[in-house]
Parts: structure tokens; C-alpha cells; sequence
């Protein structure tokens, strides 16, 4: 899986009865191997997500890309990936235990 793809299944996974009122930015920057930026913007129940920089993201998540990948394919543990440092977040920590609810397989 790539971070792109990646990012395909976690909007197939979105869950907007999960986002009822939340209005946020969030900012994903992978870096290394198949790195890129995404900003995902969730308002109003809706999720959309464009490849880049958002200008003042609710949360900024950085990560090495493999990381990410291997996060969202279930093989790495987010909590774990933060507790050692492999997962930065800064902004709203709330929203982000809501965030990987939103985004899980149903």
C-alpha cells in the first residue's frame, strides 16, 4: 500500500454519522520514501481531502510515510506510534481520538 493509497481507504472508511459537528483541517505530512502532504478537511458530516498544505490546520499529524501506511493497514498501533514518538500531533488531541473513529472499517 502506498500513501495515497492509504488515503483512498481511509475516505472509503469515513464514517460521517462519526463526524456530526466537527468542522476541522486536518494536516497530514509524510515524510520520507513515498512522502507527500494531504490536508483533510471534515465539515458539516463531509470529507474532503486535497493533496498539499492547508493554511491553518485544526491538527498537524507528521509521520514518516511508512508509518502512516502501516498505521492505517493495522500492522502499527497509533497510540503506540505517539507514545514513541513516531507519530507527532499538534493541535487538538481531542479531535484526534475522535479522528481514528471516524476513519475505521466498518
Amino acid at each position: 500500500m502506498t500513501l495515497a493509497e492509504s488515503i483512498q481507504a481511509m475516505v472509503a472508511n469515513f464514517n460521517p454519522a462519526l463526524a456530526k459537528g466537527i468542522n476541522a483541517v486536518i494536516q497530514l505530512n509524510a515524510t520520507g520514501d513515498g512522502g507527500g502532504s494531504y490536508a483533510l478537511s471534515i465539515a458539516d458530516g463531509k470529507l474532503e481531502v486535497t493533496e498539499g498544505v492547508a493554511d491553518q490546520p485544526t491538527v498537524t499529524i507528521n509521520v514518516a510515510a511508512q508509518d502512516w501506511v502501516d498505521i492505517i493497514a493495522g500492522r502499527l498501533d497509533p497510540t503506540k506510534a505517539f507514545m514513541s514518538g513516531k507519530l507527532r500531533i499538534a493541535g487538538d488531541l481531542g479531535l484526534m481520538m475522535r479522528f481514528q473513529r471516524m476513519f475505521m472499517p466498518s
